[in-house]
């Protein structure tokens, strides 16, 4: 994609050294032109993965909660909440869109942020283009907007800590960004939306201290991306915020923030994820699935696996029977195990029914994780892995060192688009199966309004406000 830039600076270069960082971004996003080319190409795609991974999701019971908390929290506003009859505030919307896309952690992400821009940049986009009825054609250039900040202020931190390999802390920096020019706000008001929103993000600071990964907070995407709207809402009402919060030097690479903006473009970055599950499991899963096809194996006859990856994958906390989706999803044994047991396809979403699948949890006790250093040292540019399986006969290898879905494995769009049909059984009724395929043919057009209008029909097959169930769980 290029954009334009409109040539309007007339400071000088020591001027130019004493804006700060959010002034720099909010200046490009005042200046910025149209989109076109490659980076147009892959926001459309953002847009259809993260229509997937939210119908995926939306009947979680995270969102279920998510979602009778948030129409309770932010109960007026007329921002449609997908796939439902109900309508939000923008904030509240974007909020139960955002965690109805990251609760199986099947949304996009991005290898220098080590993280997911997408499940709170398209929600935040999308409610904001609906509140304030942007025309459609500015939302994909929003989205990569979105994307452009959010992934620099990411990959502008020291890598890798506890900290930060969480994607609440910087989302909402693009989120606002995106948001702030989609409504049109003068500069000064963008640059106190970008630090309004940075400073006021979830700081999940907790999550060094705890080992708990089976839980709705995750992330803290979907808080993240409601903030960063409250944020832009702030600033337009004159509202400031620490506009030097990332002029830090200890915390943020000034080069990585700025260098190459409005040329190196960070969406056209972006992996898309065909499992269900953190992405450190995926090459090990891809190489499973592999030697499986390749060899025709029986789970049954699998003596032991051996798995060679990067030290991160095994600070997850790697549950050989998992309690909870969530715990799945951060399990490399239980979904390499599943994979196997299962197939590919049931891998896209990991359901409560899986986590009591005696041969997936037979096999996951089978399998032992290992650090390669020359792995370790590759994170998180690339997160590869190494499969030895050995069966009675044969010891048989695999490595893969970028996984489906990343930049130098795509995903196309016809297999994006069968991605979407897979979630789509037993959830979408064929008629309304037929509206969304025709709404992503106009969605690569380029024009969204179908789209727009598509998620906002209620889908009869979801019951989204389950309380019985709820109630039964004690909450």
């Amino acid at each position: 994609m290029m954009m334009a830039i409109k040539n309007v600076h007339s400071c000088s270069q020591a001027a130019a050294n004493s804006m700060t960082i959010a002034r720099h971004f909010a200046d490009f996003l005042f200046e910025v032109g149209d989109i076109n080319g490659p980076t147009a190409e892959q926001a459309k795609a953002a847009v259809l993965d993260l229509t997937t991974a939210a119908l995926a999701g939306i009947n979680e019971d995270a969102t279920v909660a998510a979602r009778n908390a948030a129409l309770m929290i932010w109960p007026s506003g007329n921002t449609p909440v997908w796939f439902t009859k109900d309508r939000a505030s923008a904030a509240g919307a974007a909020f139960i869109n955002s965690m109805s896309a990251s609760s199986l952690d099947l949304d996009d992400g991005h290898r220098a942020a080590a993280g997911h821009p997408g499940a709170s940049i398209i929600p935040a986009v999308m409610a904001t283009a609906s509140e304030c009825k942007c025309p459609t054609n500015r939302i994909l250039p929003a989205i990569a907007l979105g994307y452009e900040i959010a992934v620099r202020v990411a990959a502008s931190r020291d890598f890798p800590t506890l900290t930060t390999l969480v994607s609440g802390p910087w989302v909402g920096y693009g989120a606002a960004a995106a948001a702030a020019w989609l409504r049109g706000l003068e500069p000064r008001a963008i640059e106190q939306a970008i630090a309004i929103a940075g400073s006021t993000a979830p700081n999940l600071s907790a999550i060094a201290y705890s080992k708990v990964m089976g839980n709705h907070v995750k992330e803290g995407i979907p808080w993240a991306t409601a903030t960063a709207l409250v944020a832009v809402e702030l600033a337009a009402q004159g509202f400031t915020g620490p506009d030097d919060l990332l002029d830090n030097e200890r915390v943020f690479d000034r080069g990585r923030l700025l260098d190459g903006l409005g040329t190196e473009w960070a969406i056209n970055g972006i992996y898309f994820k065909p499992y269900g599950c953190c992405r450190w499991a995926h090459a090990a899963i891809d190489a499973v699935l592999a030697l499986k096809a390749e060899h025709g194996l029986d789970e049954t006859n699998i003596h032991g696996i051996e798995i060679e990856t990067f030290s991160w994958a095994l600070r997850l906390n790697n549950e050989v029977a998992p309690r909870t989706t969530e715990s799945a999803q951060y399990s490399v044994p239980f979904c390499v195990a599943m994979a196997l047991t299962k197939g590919a396809e049931a891998l896209v979403q990991i359901t409560t029914r899986d986590l009591d699948h005696p041969g997936t949890i037979a096999l996951a006790r089978r399998i032992e994780l290992r650090v390669d250093p020359g792995f370790d040292a590759t994170f998180p540019q690339s997160v590869p892995a190494r499969v030895v399986i050995r069966t009675k006969k044969e010891r048989l290898s695999k490595e893969v060192l970028a996984p489906m879905g990343e930049p130098t494995n795509p995903m196309g769009w016809a297999t994006l688009r069968n991605k979407f049909r897979n979630v789509a059984q037993g959830r979408l009724e064929e008629q309304h199966l037929e509206m969304f395929l025709a709404a992503f043919r106009d969605l690569r057009e380029g024009e969204l309004g179908s789209l727009m209008e598509t998620l906002q029909r209620p889908t009869p097959r979801l019951s989204l406000i389950d309380e019985p169930r709820l109630k039964a769980k004690g909450w």
